[in-house]
């Protein structure tokens, strides 16, 4: 893997995360065709594994979309060399004005078109709330499945 390739991670990351149709996930959406910017502390690129892992601080964002983490492993396929998997870690955070979901990690296998959040998952919208210990998202189908210590607030809008 070259350092270009790592450059046209930053240009396909998003995109790849929010769909190619703009599809949301209980209103977490991006623009694919808004740019792309990529911050860490540290990039290192490993030639033998075909990884690139951005340390410290990571903040992805795409428009109004914010993927934060403290760190974020991109996985290539061996074969096609494309995006394989995104591994986040250290706390992430993915992130629209209205909208977030929390996690401890991470793991957005690109192949299996699933998002797999785990550790402490907490999903906002307003002031309504679900929190399990795992949530496992299935992109293509638009479905996500919560598991342990499901709790659920839902806050209702008052009457005027």
């Amino acid at each position: 893997m070259s350092f270009p390739r790592v450059i046209l991670l930053a240009a396909v990351l998003m995109p790849t995360l929010a769909g190619a149709q703009n599809v949301a996930l209980g209103g977490l959406s991006a623009d694919p065709s808004a740019p792309v910017e990529v911050t860490s502390e540290s990039l290192s690129v490993d030639q033998a594994t075909g990884a690139a892992t951005f340390t410290g601080n990571v903040l992805i964002g795409q428009g109004d979309l914010r993927l934060q983490a403290g760190e974020v492993e991109v996985r290539y396929d061996e074969g096609s060399g494309q995006i394989a998997r995104l591994l986040a870690s250290g706390g992430v955070t993915l992130a629209t004005p209205n909208e977030a979901a929390e996690a401890q990690d991470a793991d957005y296998d690109l192949t299996g078109q699933t998002l797999t959040l785990t550790g402490d998952v907490l999903l906002t919208q307003g002031q309504s709330a679900i929190s399990a210990d795992r949530m496992v998202v299935d992109l293509a189908a638009g479905t996500a499945r919560m598991e342990g210590n499901v709790r659920t607030v839902l806050q209702q809008q008052a009457k005027p």
